[in-house]
């Protein structure tokens, strides 16, 4: 069998996959899979030249982030580990792992893309993209775990200390190169994760700026380490720095809630369905109004009322109208679904929605 890459991933994910469907849509993928049935693992990657035809622009960008963030990371996690180990440092080993967390969050994300850009299907009428969401989840549960872990260690190292010497100075130079490496990943990721909207690509940048952080604490720690002749200080570092990383890990969580629970971060939205509506002649009262987001596009759910003396074609151009009006006012829309109703048409048991009174109330 020929191994194009040492990278691999364990069977499990193989299984996933396998559950999932997505053997079939990856092999028209621009990544070609080896099983391996002794070894039980996947090896990456056969670039196909049918890429362009085979999945969307937007999941182009993210396959190309994810792939820069693995290697990226992978390199910066080995270099941090082995120095660390040489230079006799804790808290770069801490690092250097944590940059390895950051490589397994990588190929989460490389391999949603692929989920993400199947087509809907009976299954799954309104697509794959909440896959985004949900891995967005996965990453904060994986980065919480690596500050745990890295709380756990050190403090018993804290609790039941063993005699240690001062960290070599080529830790301090391999931290500087990790802040330099990382910070120019966060920018990339973050810049790629807002053009395509990608809530897991934004909170992976948001994850490599927090190691730009945690890398800056290790090399302040490490310069005190060395002022102060006290090899505790490093300990320290790490084990304030693993409570920051859980913090961070907490956060995303949270904020991939609010997609999961069909949320929005954004009101305004609201105002400007509103506006959009009474722009039109013949078309009024816009009013349980529903947005959910899915992914990076919204869902929009309306009611709006029209006189009910026109025709049912006329009524229908009138919705069209309404769809087609709020396509181009608001960016990223997969659906407007619109209910026409008679003016002055009450109905005081109709589900939740918002309109205009409760925006201004």
């Amino acid at each position: 069998m020929r191994i194009l890459n040492p990278l691999y991933i364990a069977s499990g994910l193989h299984l996933f996959a396998e559950q999932a469907g997505i053997r079939k849509r990856w092999a028209c993928s621009p990544i070609t899979i080896h099983y391996s049935p002794i070894s039980h693992i996947l090896l990456f990657p056969t670039f196909d030249k049918n890429f362009k035809m085979s999945i969307g622009l937007r999941e182009q960008k993210i396959i190309k982030a994810s792939w820069i963030a693995v290697f990226g990371n992978g390199v910066l996690s080995i270099l941090k580990i082995v120095v660390g180990i040489i230079a006799g440092s804790f808290s770069v080993i801490a690092d250097g792992i944590d940059s390895a967390s950051d490589v397994l969050t990588s190929l989460i994300t490389l391999f949603t893309a692929h989920i993400i850009s199947r087509p809907p299907d009976i299954k799954y009428s309104y697509g794959y993209n909440k896959a985004d969401s949900i891995a967005t989840k996965i990453l904060a549960f994986i980065i919480f775990f690596a500050g745990a872990q890295l709380a756990i260690s050190t403090s018993d190292r804290l609790l039941n200390p063993i005699e240690t010497e001062i960290p070599d100075t080529i830790a301090i130079y391999v931290i500087i190169l990790s802040i330099i490496g990382k910070y120019a990943l966060s920018f990339y990721l973050s810049k790629t994760g807002k053009l395509t909207n990608s809530p897991m690509l934004i909170a992976n940048a948001r994850n490599m700026q927090n190691d730009v952080i945690i890398s800056l604490s290790v090399l302040t720690g490490l310069v005190f380490t060395f002022v102060f002749e006290l090899p505790i200080i490093d300990l320290i570092t790490a084990f304030l720095v693993s409570f920051y990383i859980m913090y961070i890990a907490f956060k995303i969580f949270m904020q991939s809630n609010r997609d999961l629970m069909d949320g929005i971060d954004d009101p305004e939205i609201y105002q400007k369905i509103i506006a959009t509506v009474k722009s039109i002649k013949g078309v009024s009262n816009p009013h349980r109004i529903r947005v959910r987001k899915m992914a990076h596009q919204y869902l929009v759910a309306l009611d709006i009322e029209v006189d009910g003396n026109i025709t049912l074609n006329e009524a229908h151009n009138l919705s069209s109208l309404v769809e087609d009006e709020i396509k181009k006012t608001i960016p990223n829309i997969y659906d407007v679904l619109v209910h026409s109703e008679p003016v002055g048409n009450d109905e005081p048991n109709e589900a939740y929605g918002v309109s205009e009174d409760k925006l201004n109330g």
